[in-house]
């Protein structure tokens, strides 16, 4: 494998040349499709298997609360280890590490596609989630390391769109081939996708020289079982009434803590886990902040707007997709705005006329009604894709602009890690907000629920013409639609409350330096 490796090796410092990317190699255009077709798998299988749990569920013989675990074991293993690629990416070498990590999700994908049981299933996703980790905050450097300053622009519109547009595309994917084929077909999708990118990328990927870094063991560790007790905080919280339960009150102490241990073990140490210039930077802390924000706005809408369309407006599976499908086509226009603005104006204005953008369109998702017909869906869709593309983009230039190239892959993996904890957060506060508010807002409506408000339905009087059991009937039909009703305030509730988020921190990157590409 490694006689494969181009002859040139060697990284240049961080005043590239703008016609001359750090790294060279050849079919660079080939190569660039390769790691966008990775890419596309590897954000996807974050939500393709969500669709499928039910059928998983009674393949494997697991309960309703276990099979959960088949998303789970994905997203902790990630997390786990995502705070290390960059140390293994210079230890090891990022071609070697990037080829291995595809390899490992390829093989992870087809084991899940084979698992005859729970425990198998969680283990193979589990290594798939490891794998994902180390593929997701490596694309990021190897796409900068690969193109030109001038390219950058055009390739992370490319790379951003895949990001945003996969995770919204999965549970749509996943239902056609769960309803076509079977659940298995989830996974095995990703070969005919990984397979030849990953001969692509053994013949043409140039790799970083290696750089013999000690790794922080203490500082990992600590930080580890500071992150897997938060994500497992958050998976289950409202599962388990949050404070309510022991097991969540034990998962909060662990996190507060092991990242107190980790800061102040950080600013002692002689070596951190980080660089101490990515901590001092101040323009690349900020943009973790943002980072995390987008997460939770991004991710967590992608999360629950399907379910919402099927539950309470009661489109099909297929109606469904279509109708995620102009939230994409906005970041499509967004990212190829963004793309051709970098260049010509400050990154903040961008970042801050999105976020605005955003904001906007939760709010008219906020206004929206049970009577109203899809073209508002559309609308509102295809508005906050236009603010998604605005931000995503341009916030990543503004991140890696102000890095060196040698800080890159720690760059980047906080970057994802940000992007990652964000949307499990705002996952986990939008459920708890759902479940809490439809709570309410079904008590607030069946109190003024009586016998003399409904004008056109006299139950005593069908009770008495045709029976109690007719009269059960309507009274079962009218809970429903109290039930509909009230999830759909709490999703008003919740558009409600992200808008004014988003808009809190629409300002805050003119705090920033200016930001010129």
């Amino acid at each position: 494998m490694s006689e494969s490796i181009p002859s040139n090796k060697k990284l240049q410092n961080n005043t590239v040349r703008e016609d001359k990317p750090p790294l060279e190699t050849k079919h660079r255009g080939l190569l660039l499709l390769a790691i966008i077709g990775v890419s596309i798998i590897q954000v996807m299988d974050m939500t393709i298997a969500n669709v499928a749990l039910p059928h998983m569920r009674a393949g494997l013989g697991a309960s309703s609360e276990s099979i959960t675990w088949i998303l789970t074991s994905f997203i902790i293993a990630g997390v786990m280890v995502m705070p290390i690629v960059g140390w293994v990416s210079d230890r090891f070498g990022s071609r070697p590490v990037f080829i291995w990590a595809v390899a490992g999700f390829l093989l992870a994908s087809m084991l899940c596609g084979a698992a005859t049981s729970l425990v198998q299933m969680v283990i193979f996703r589990g290594l798939q989630g490891i794998s994902a980790a180390f593929i997701g905050s490596m694309t990021q450097t190897i796409l900068f390391d690969i193109t030109t300053t001038r390219e950058q622009p055009r390739v992370m519109s490319l790379w951003g769109m895949v990001i945003m547009i996969a995770p919204i595309m999965g549970p749509l994917v996943g239902g056609i081939l769960t309803d076509a084929f079977s659940w298995r077909w989830v996974f095995y999708i990703n070969l005919p996708i990984g397979i030849p990118t990953l001969v692509i990328l053994i013949w043409l990927l140039p790799s970083r020289p290696i750089v013999p870094r000690k790794l922080d063991q203490f500082g990992f560790c600590i930080l580890a079982v500071g992150l897997v007790s938060l994500q497992l905080l958050l998976d289950r919280g409202q599962h388990k009434d949050w404070l309510e339960s022991w097991e969540i009150i034990i998962e909060l102490l662990i996190v507060l803590a092991a990242l107190w241990v980790f800061f102040v073990h950080t600013v002692a140490t002689k070596r951190p886990l980080f660089p101490r210039e990515l901590i001092k930077n101040v323009a690349f802390v900020s943009t973790l902040s943002f980072m995390f924000v987008l997460g939770v706005a991004n991710v967590s809408i992608a999360s629950i707007l399907p379910t919402m369309y099927q539950t309470v407006f009661g489109y099909s599976a297929f109606d469904t997709g279509v109708l995620m499908m102009p939230r994409g086509f906005g970041v499509l226009l967004a990212m190829f705005v963004a793309g051709r603005l970098v260049t010509k104006v400050d990154i903040r204005y961008l970042i801050v006329v999105g976020y605005i953008i955003t904001s906007v369109a939760m709010y008219q998702m906020s206004r929206w009604t049970l009577q109203m017909d899809s073209w508002l869906i559309i609308t509102s869709g295809f508005i906050q894709g236009l603010g998604m593309g605005l931000v995503f983009m341009p916030m990543n230039l503004a991140a890696f602009s102000t890095l060196a190239v040698e800080h890159r892959p720690d760059g980047s993996s906080l970057l994802n890690l940000m992007r990652n904890l964000g949307g499990s957060f705002g996952i986990s506060a939008i459920i708890t907000m759902l479940a809490r508010n439809s709570q309410v807002s079904h008590s607030d409506l069946t109190a003024n629920i009586t016998i003399d408000s409904l004008s056109n339905s006299d139950i005593v009087a069908v009770a008495e013409s045709m029976g109690p059991s007719y009269a059960t009937g309507i009274l079962q039909m009218l809970d429903i639609e109290i039930n509909r009703q009230a999830l759909f305030i709490a999703y008003l509730d919740n558009f409600y409350a992200l808008a004014f988020i988003v808009f809190g921190i629409a300002l805050l990157p003119l705090l920033l330096k200016p930001i010129r590409i």
